[in-house]
C-alpha cells in the first residue's frame, strides 16, 4: 500500500510541466537538481524504477569539473573558485532497492554551519545501478577455446546539489555570435559569467526581420555555468523555415532563468545584425 501511494505522488508530481525530472537507464529522479538557500534544509528526492527488474541503487557523492564545452570530468580537488557541497550534507537511505515500477523517497539534508564562506558550494549525488552484470553461460569452462573481452556498460546517474550562502553576486553576459556553418543553420556563441555562484536557464533565439513579426527558430534547455569556469561554449541548431532568410534581419539570443518558473529572470541577452 505504501508502494502504491508513492507511486501515486509520484505520478502527480511528473504531471506537473514546472517540475524537474531525470531520466536515464531503469530508474526516474525527481527533482534533477536541488539549491539549498535561505533556510532551507531539507529536500526529498523521488526515485522510480522503470524497468523490468528489481535493481538496487547505491547513492553517494561525487565531485565533478565543468568544462567551457559543458562537458565534464571526475575530480577530487576543487578546483579555483569552486568549493565542494558534500561536507554540508546527509543522504539517507544510502542504497535502496526497487522493484519494477516502485517508487521511494530519498532524504537530502543540509547541515547549517556559521563559518561557511561566502558563495555556492556544489557536490553531485551519484545513483549508481547494482544489477547482477554477469551474462548467461559465463560459468566456467574444462577447456578454453578461445579468448575474449566483453564490456559491460554501468549504468549510473549523478545530480547537481548546491548550497548558497553569504554575499552572492553574479553577472552574465553573451558573446562572440556567429552562424558558423550558414548552410546547416548552427549558432555559435560564448556565455561569459563572473560572481560567486553559477547560472542555469534556458537559450531561446528569436528571428527578427526587417518587416513582420518575429518567429521562435532556436532553444535550447538546462544549460548551466558552474562557478569553476568563467565561460562556456554554446551551440545551438536553427529551425529556418523556407521564409526566413538569415543574411538579413536580427537574430536575438536570451539566456532565462530556470530556478523561477513564475518569474523567470533574464540573465543576458544579444542580438546579431545578419545584415552586417
Amino acid at each position: 500500500m505504501k508502494n502504491k501511494l508513492l507511486f501515486l505522488i509520484l505520478a502527480t508530481i511528473l504531471g506537473n510541466q514546472h517540475y524537474k525530472t531525470h531520466a536515464q537507464g531503469d530508474l526516474l529522479i525527481t527533482p534533477n537538481r536541488v539549491v539549498f538557500e535561505g533556510r532551507k534544509i531539507k529536500e526529498i528526492l523521488n526515485l522510480l524504477n522503470t524497468g523490468s527488474k528489481t535493481t538496487t541503487f547505491s547513492v553517494s557523492f561525487v565531485q565533478r569539473r565543468m568544462n567551457e564545452d559543458g562537458s565534464f570530468s571526475v575530480i577530487t580537488e576543487p578546483d579555483p573558485g569552486q568549493m565542494f557541497a558534500d561536507p554540508y550534507l546527509r543522504i539517507y537511505p544510502r542504497k535502496v532497492t526497487l522493484l519494477p515500477g516502485e517508487a521511494q523517497v530519498v532524504m537530502l539534508q543540509r547541515r547549517m554551519r556559521t563559518d561557511m564562506e561566502s558563495g555556492e558550494y556544489r557536490s553531485h549525488l551519484y545513483f549508481r545501478s547494482e544489477k547482477d552484470y554477469s551474462a548467461l553461460g559465463d560459468e566456467k569452462q574444462d577447456t578454453i577455446k578461445a579468448f575474449s573481452v566483453k564490456l559491460v556498460p554501468i549504468f549510473g546517474i549523478s545530480i547537481p546539489i548546491i548550497i548558497r550562502t553569504g554575499d552572492l553576486s553574479n553577472t552574465t553576459t553573451i558573446t562572440d555570435l556567429k552562424i558558423i556553418r550558414e548552410e546547416e543553420n548552427v549558432l555559435n556563441f560564448t556565455v561569459v559569467r563572473n560572481g560567486n555562484i553559477s547560472v542555469y536557464g534556458d537559450f531561446t533565439v528569436e528571428y527578427l526581420p526587417k518587416k513582420g513579426e518575429s518567429y521562435l527558430i532556436g532553444v535550447k534547455k538546462g544549460v548551466a555555468v558552474y562557478t569553476n569556469i568563467n565561460k562556456r561554449y554554446v551551440t545551438i541548431k536553427l529551425n529556418k523555415s523556407s521564409d526566413i532568410n538569415l543574411k538579413q534581419g536580427i537574430l536575438k539570443v536570451k539566456y532565462i532563468s530556470r530556478e523561477n518558473a513564475e518569474e523567470p529572470q533574464v540573465f543576458a541577452a544579444k542580438e546579431l545584425d545578419l545584415g552586417i
